[in-house]
């Protein structure tokens, strides 16, 4: 999203002054109300405790935007009333969490964000678009609509989530092609249902817990991983074949802990060791309090 200029040949723009205007008039107003009912509200403030629930987990379902911005800058201020007044129009087609990078640092850190205010959105729990800076009302609409018409119908959607779909009969193949240790053709299996449902996360989720099982090939293992990334902790591929051996004997905590701690002594690899351990994250529920503890702190340990 480029950002349009919002002043040309020194002229103010009336017409986006008063729908800012209006704007502010109608989020005062929408603020005035509770939230009411079981569902989930559509503008949401963001805290470490409720991100990976309400952030990550919510954009299974529906479009998240995220604002990471400052009440002391007046640009984030304006973005976040704007925000809040799309989505309390847009009837939960998407959700807004608003990051006080102030008040929780981490997060606004989990993001990598430079820039206040910064906004991104997320579907099927992975950041997919963002922008830095203001942005008019009108072009926010725009993109809005865009990111909801794009990706809105990749996911599961909040109304009928709990309603389970009849199970694919593909997913049998898969199953007994990994009983046989056939990982290639349960991963082909896997890629062929998401090019059709490419939002679907329990796919997705298979799909990488078959390529952990390739990489570790415990039926040719010709040592103990956990043993040989012990005798030389430096050695970073020893470290990744470590974890994956401890997230597959159920102690995903051990593998975070181990990567964690590698982001540390060994700082020139600390990006592949970030994309290993979002690739770990992603085997896990996304409410997995493991995961929400080992991310707050992968994001203090890249900056």
């Amino acid at each position: 999203m480029n950002t349009p200029h919002r002043y040309v040949s020194g002229a103010i723009d009336l017409g986006e002054v008063k729908a800012r205007v209006e704007a502010r008039e109608q989020a005062a107003a929408a603020a005035s109300r509770p939230h009411t009912g079981s569902g989930p509200a559509p503008f949401i403030t963001v805290t470490a405790e409720n991100f990976e629930a309400e952030i990550v987990r919510r954009s299974l379902e529906v479009p998240v935007v995220v604002l990471v911005g400052s009440p002391r800058s007046p640009e984030s201020e304006q973005l976040r009333i704007d925000l809040e007044n799309l989505a309390t129009a847009a009837q939960l087609a998407y959700i807004v969490g608003y990051v006080d990078a102030d008040v929780t640092p981490e997060v606004a850190q989990a993001f990598g964000v430079q820039v206040l205010p910064t906004v991104i959105a997320l579907g099927g729990g992975r950041p997919m678009t963002q922008f830095e800076g203001a942005q008019p009302i009108d072009a926010l609409r725009q993109w809005l609509d865009t990111l909801v018409e794009q990706v809105g119908p990749q996911l599961s959607g909040l109304q009928g989530a709990g309603e389970e779909a009849p199970e694919d009969p593909r997913l049998e193949a898969a199953l007994a092609a990994l009983n046989t240790g056939d990982f290639d053709a349960a991963i082909a299996v896997y890629d062929e249902i998401l090019a059709e449902t490419p939002g679907d996360t329990n796919i997705i989720q298979a799909r990488d817990t078959a390529k952990l099982l390739q990489r570790l090939d415990p039926v040719n293992q010709t040592e103990d991983p956990i043993a040989a990334a012990d005798a030389d902790p430096q050695n970073v591929d020893k470290a990744f074949t470590a974890a994956d051996a401890e997230v597959v004997a159920g102690a995903p905590e051990r593998g975070f802990d181990r990567l964690l701690g590698l982001m540390l002594t060994v700082p020139g690899e600390k990006l592949r060791i970030r994309d290993r351990l979002v690739e770990l994250f992603a085997l896990l529920d996304a409410a997995d309090p493991r995961v929400a503890d080992a991310r707050t702190r992968m994001a203090s340990a890249l900056f």
